[in-house]
């Protein structure tokens, strides 16, 4: 289905938390190398398992086929170590919006990977993921204990979760004029002059001023890694757009690429980027309305969206408004809106 890869089923477990619907899925990452389970997807099973005190069975390194029944969602401390790279974010997002209307407080410790380059980093859950999930009526809070750069890992995140009662569907069909735009890079165990190039190209072209950019040396990382990222805040959404460096690739390189998402996005007029787009789907979803206005759905976009029409059994509205803005919409009537 769609992208293939982990994310069918981690949404598929989000949403069975969410639905307290069980599923069984086959041929898990059947087309990529290696197929089967990975160590990430592992821990979210584990982690969703442990949360909704489910019966699990195929949650093996390399199956391809996994049975997941949930009962109720337990509240609670957690400790998750994925034992590699893998991301702590992804893992986060898998249980996170069945313990936005938990019945208590949740703590979560996820060790592993925190700044992926095929995953949402932390600067981007911080910045321009929570904030929204806040507007929403729960509290979460987000902290970076340890940062933990792809191979090596070692990163740590801790979470807590204060749930509400119910959610608040959000309409992001704007996102307001721009307040500010500033970019900081992140180096550790690397030379300083990684991230101050990355910083030149990106001030360049965004006419960044100095007081808009910022350069930090992380000494608590336990290998090496590089980040660049640009937050744009507008006055009703805030975007991040990140760039994580790997051995090989030039720092002018990972900055350009950055920089593309950005202007393609200031020259929308969409609310909401590609990446957040995707990772708006199923918190929004579970507040039982998603309307939004987006540039054109990436591929794991398109994959959410099957997904979630397969688990509510209804359809969600995805059209082109412009040259550069689409419109996602679906409410719990079971009606796409438009």
């Amino acid at each position: 289905m769609g992208e293939g890869g982990g994310q069918v089923l981690r949404s598929s477990l989000t949403l069975s938390l969410c639905l307290s619907k069980p599923f069984r899925i086959d041929n898990i990452r059947k087309g990529r190398k290696p197929p089967g389970l990975l160590h990430q997807h592992r821990a979210a099973v584990t982690a969703a398992a442990q949360m909704g005190e489910a019966e699990v069975s195929g949650n093996e390194l390399g199956s391809l086929e996994l049975e997941f029944i949930p009962q109720s969602i337990r509240p609670g401390k957690y400790k998750f170590n994925i034992g590699t790279a893998g991301s702590t974010i992804l893992v986060l997002q898998t249980v996170l919006p069945a313990l936005l209307t938990a019945p208590a407080l949740s703590r979560l410790v996820l060790d592993g990977g925190t700044h992926n380059p095929s995953a949402p980093s932390f600067e981007f859950l911080k910045l321009a993921f929570l904030p929204l999930i806040n507007q929403m009526g729960p509290r979460v809070t987000a902290r970076l204990v340890r940062p933990g750069f792809y191979p090596t890992g070692g990163g740590r995140i801790e979470v807590t979760v204060e749930p509400s009662e119910e959610l608040r569907p959000l309409t992001l069909d704007k996102r307001g004029s721009i307040r500010e735009i500033w970019a900081e890079a992140l180096v550790a165990k690397l030379p300083k002059h990684i991230g101050q190039r990355e910083l030149s190209v990106v001030a360049g072209e965004l006419k960044l001023k100095p007081e808009q950019l910022s350069l930090r040396q992380l000494s608590s990382a336990r290998g090496a890694g590089n980040v660049i990222y640009v937050v744009v805040r507008s006055q009703r959404i805030t975007e991040v757009f990140v760039g994580v460096g790997k051995k090989g690739l030039r720092a002018e390189t990972v900055a350009q690429r950055v920089l593309s998402r950005v202007q393609d996005y200031l020259r929308s007029d969409a609310a909401v980027a590609k990446r957040l787009a995707d990772q708006l789907l199923l918190p929004l979803t579970a507040a039982g309305g998603v309307r939004f206005t987006t540039l054109e759905p990436t591929c794991h976009t398109r994959t959410n969206l099957r997904v979630i029409e397969a688990f509510m059994q209804t359809s969600i509205s995805c059209c082109r408004l412009s040259e550069s803005s689409w419109q996602i919409g679906w409410d719990k009537s079971g009606e796409a809106r438009s």
